[in-house]
């Protein structure tokens, strides 16, 4: 059985809510007979439930992604519809049909539209301030910026809202709205103004921790309900994303300064940029779908 500490049994699996979750909570009961009622069925049922509901959650993010590496060896180079274009018409066309078969609610979309235009407002500051660039031709841009970067962001809100709900997400100890509010803002401003003045960014993890290093992360997998630090939750989608970013700058999509004669691994250093993306994608999230607390805990 698992640790008491972190886990704890439900009565019942919580609702699923949408046509691929319903099928993913007929297909469990059915594996889980299948493989028997001990401790390794238990948790082996549980773990394939916990993949499945992450791909689910994450699948605007992987379809787009996927375009980005297969466009990179497939594309024509003699159309006159460029790489950049496609990819953007293509993210649209993919927003849309998530939207008519319903695999994302309009409250999701609303997330991925606050992630494309903060996302690429940075964008436009940090390719003019040569952070990394486009290498590749299109129409549809903001200055150095093709459009479809907007959509690499939005997906990552686009994750954190539907894994938000279909974990069913609830918190204990988690900081007051405002603080969190401002804190995302003051990580957001350095982004730009560590070219210009000092970089806080030490002292900005400092405070992350100050802020969620109490927090704890509760949610329903299949038949448990589990718990894990937030700041640990931050770490681990940071980690994730900056092996998504290897595969974006192998495949061309965008490239970093020491990347322009050939491709290599993007520095780990990076993933301390990502982990504060990531509190401000949690913030945005949760201007939205507002954090709830786990009942039965204290603040």
């Amino acid at each position: 059985m698992f640790p008491s500490d972190l886990t704890r049994q439900l009565q019942e699996p919580p609702p699923p809510g949408s046509r691929t979750e319903r099928f993913i909570h007929w297909l469990l009961p059915r594996l889980k007979a299948y493989l028997g009622t001990g401790w390794f069925s238990i948790a082996l049922t549980e773990f394939l439930a916990f993949g499945l509901k992450q791909a689910y959650a994450c699948i605007f993010g992987g379809v787009l992604l996927a375009a980005i590496l297969l466009t990179r060896f497939v594309y024509p180079g003699d159309t006159l519809l460029t790489r950049y274009d496609f990819l953007f018409l293509f993210a649209v066309a993919v927003q849309v049909a998530m939207l008519a078969t319903r695999l994302e609610t309009i409250g999701e979309a609303k997330i991925i539209l606050i992630f494309h235009v903060v996302g690429t407002a940075m964008e436009i500051f940090k390719t003019a301030a040569g952070s990394w660039v486009y290498p590749e031709e299109s129409f549809f841009r903001i200055g150095g910026v093709p459009l479809f970067t907007g959509f690499m962001y939005a997906s990552v809100g686009s994750y954190l809202a539907r894994v938000s709900r279909i974990f069913h997400f609830a918190y204990s100890h988690y900081p007051p709205l405002w603080t969190t509010y401002l804190f995302s803002l003051a990580i957001y401003v350095n982004f730009f103004a560590h070219h210009f003045v000092i970089d806080i960014r030490i002292g900005l993890f400092v405070l992350l921790f100050l802020l969620y290093g109490r927090t704890w992360v509760h949610y329903s997998v299949y038949q448990y309900r589990h718990k894990m630090p937030l700041v640990l939750g931050f770490f681990l989608v940071a980690l994730f994303i900056w092996i998504a970013e290897n595969i974006g700058t192998f495949a061309r999509a965008w490239q970093y300064p020491d990347q322009a004669q050939e491709w290599s691994l993007v520095s780990l250093a990076k993933l301390n940029a990502w982990v504060l993306l990531m509190i401000i994608s949690f913030v945005l999230v949760s201007l939205v779908n507002r954090p709830r607390e786990e009942p039965g805990t204290d603040r």
